[in-house]
């Protein structure tokens, strides 16, 4: 059965939902009211608090700790400075995605990496003859998102931290109410935050001094429905929803390339050889044959739907991970894999994985949608992703 995370003895507290979910074998927070929409709007107007611990974390140092690194990922680590972080994909040699995460670049070969799958036996079939040392450090390392347009003034209220020029996707070290951490400035959220690491043992201190601080930038702790709907805004995918691991998969058609995924600039083919290279490179020359778009459902024709039963539209008030057929001139050409209203842009929006040839900007297709247990279909227009994207999230000073 599932376990705490380091911060459960606060979040238990503070969920009145008593809303969970598993995540990697930790209760999760799905939402801590009866609903997320504070949570929500904490993430894009002022701060939030996730425990985004249950991440898999893993530490790599070694002489050939960068070879090793490279070998993994499609990306070139050779081009990452010293307290850089990465968002990178590795594959399985057909060159389908395993899975994604991030890489920070501690020192020359000292590396943290973060996975949503357990990558411990894949690092090291991938090691053998190499001078390299991979340690499990989940259960060491707790980790909190903090993240909104507040996020970086609480940070100033209770961090003893550069954190005032920290670029984007760059991690700093500090202490926070006495305890060492490091903070970078990543998130999945799409909007101006940052991630913060630190001791298990500690982790409740930190989590105090934010939410003691933050009470003056109206912080709250939020549940995976709330970051659900923003990532899907910043055009984020989730494994096992967006694309499914190629470890996992049970048909082909299951299996995806970085191309397919809106991963292709993740992949660096000048570099030396990487798990997949030759498959790759192949598929660049042909093209992918399918690839991951942004959509925008036509909102008038879902209220004529509802107005044909005499029926308010509704609103659906969380996001949806159950993927449903998009078409062009009545044939399939796709699916849409997550769905949400977005309450900033008053837009239905979608990720959807159709065809090349259907997933030009502009293009309209159709996506089914049910309502009163019929099927319909309702107009979707591609458009680029991100959907969401503001200045503050890469803006240097933090605003």
């Amino acid at each position: 059965m599932p376990v705490g995370t380091a911060f459960h003895e606060r979040t238990l507290a503070l969920c009145e939902s008593l809303s969970y979910r598993e995540w990697s074998g930790y209760y999760t927070v799905s939402v801590y009211e009866t609903t997320h929409e504070h949570e929500y709007n904490a993430i894009r107007n002022s701060a939030a608090l996730i425990d985004i611990s249950p991440l898999f974390k893993y530490r790599v140092t070694g002489r050939d700790a960068t070879k090793f690194v490279n070998r993994v990922i499609a990306r070139d680590i050779n081009k990452v400075s010293i307290d850089q972080v990465i968002y990178c994909c590795w594959c399985d040699p057909e060159g389908k995605v395993i899975d994604d995460g991030t890489i920070t670049r501690l020192c020359e070969n000292e590396y943290r990496w973060t996975s949503a799958d357990p990558s411990l036996r894949w690092f090291q079939q991938n090691a053998l003859a190499l001078d390299v040392k991979i340690e499990d450090i989940s259960e060491r390392i707790a980790a909190l998102a903090l993240q909104g347009p507040m996020s970086g003034r609480v940070l100033r209220a209770v961090a003893d931290a550069a954190i005032d020029n920290l670029k984007y996707f760059r991690v700093t070290r500090g202490k926070i109410a006495g305890v060492p951490v490091d903070v970078s400035r990543t998130g999945y959220t799409g909007d101006l935050g940052f991630e913060i690491w630190m001791p298990w043992i500690d982790a409740v201190k930190v989590w105090d001094a934010l939410i003691g601080k933050g009470t003056a930038f109206d912080i709250h702790p939020a549940g995976m429905l709330a970051l659900d709907i923003a990532r899907i805004e910043a055009g984020l995918i989730l494994i096992e929803v967006d694309y499914i691991s190629s470890k996992k998969a049970l048909i082909e058609s299951q299996k995806y390339s970085p191309f397919e995924i809106g991963l292709g600039k993740l992949v660096d083919l000048k570099k030396e050889s990487f798990v997949g290279r030759e498959a790759l490179a192949r598929e660049a020359k042909k093209g992918a044959g399918r690839g991951l778009v942004g959509l925008e459902i036509n909102w008038n024709e879902v209220e004529a739907l509802y107005d044909k039963l005499k029926m308010a539209p509704q609103v659906p008030g969380t996001a949806s991970r159950v993927a449903v057929p998009v078409y062009r001139g009545g044939r399939q050409v796709g699916k849409a894999t997550s769905t949400t209203w977005s309450p900033t842009l008053k837009k239905m929006i979608a990720l959807a994985s159709v065809s090349s040839d259907s997933s030009d900007p502009g293009t309209t297709l159709s996506m089914e949608m049910t309502i009163e247990a019929v099927r319909h279909t309702v107009s979707a227009k591609v458009v680029p992703l991100p959907f969401f994207n503001p200045l503050r999230k890469t803006a240097v000073p933090v605003i």
